[in-house]
């Protein structure tokens, strides 16, 4: 058992998650297995175990069961060890807090990263943390995360869009109609 996850422990990883869809609900439990097995490779208290097993517990319909073990990577160093995952954590880590019925957690965990570096997962983060606030009913300030998001993807409208995504939770005297480029 090594210290650190290695390549081919990655790529075993990836692999075992490449055939997650094949094993369906009725063998959710076989799928977390091997995921523990792999995970069981590692030091028990390793960041990169505990955040594969949170993430077989959440994919198979378990967040309660998730959730700490997202907390006990994230606070073993799941970050030092890779930034992406520990972004990945967070953002299903507050996911998972709201189908617990706890999402001021999941906005108190995600609201942060919206001033984080940028990467590929910044719109995973404005989803999730839009349908945190939706379920404390700040609907607006969800959707406005959504739009702002969606905003740079459109191949035309994005002033517009982003426009009206700010005006949802900043309205004053501005909350005219912005210009349709």
């Amino acid at each position: 058992m090594s210290e650190h996850a290695d390549q081919s422990w990655e790529d075993r990883v990836a692999a075992a998650w490449a055939a997650f869809d094949t094993y369906g609900e009725e063998r959710a439990a076989e799928f977390r297995a091997v995921i523990d097995a792999l995970a069981g490779e590692l030091p028990p208290d390793s960041p990169l175990g505990l955040f594969e097993r949170a993430c077989a517990r959440d994919s198979t319909g378990h967040p309660d069961q998730a959730v700490p073990l997202y907390r006990r990577a994230l606070d073993h160093g799941l970050s030092d060890v890779s930034r992406y995952k520990g972004r990945r954590a967070r953002i299903q880590l507050a996911s998972s807090l709201r189908n617990v019925g706890r999402p001021q957690e999941g906005v108190e965990l995600l609201t942060p990263e919206l001033h984080a570096p940028s990467d590929e997962l910044d719109d995973a983060v404005r989803a999730t943390l839009a349908l945190c606030l939706s379920s404390l009913g700040r609907d607006r300030e969800g959707l406005s995360l959504v739009l702002g998001a969606l905003a740079g993807h459109l191949p035309r409208y994005q002033r517009s869009m982003a426009n009206y995504a700010r005006l949802l939770v900043e309205p004053g005297p501005a909350a005219g109609r912005p210009a349709a480029r």
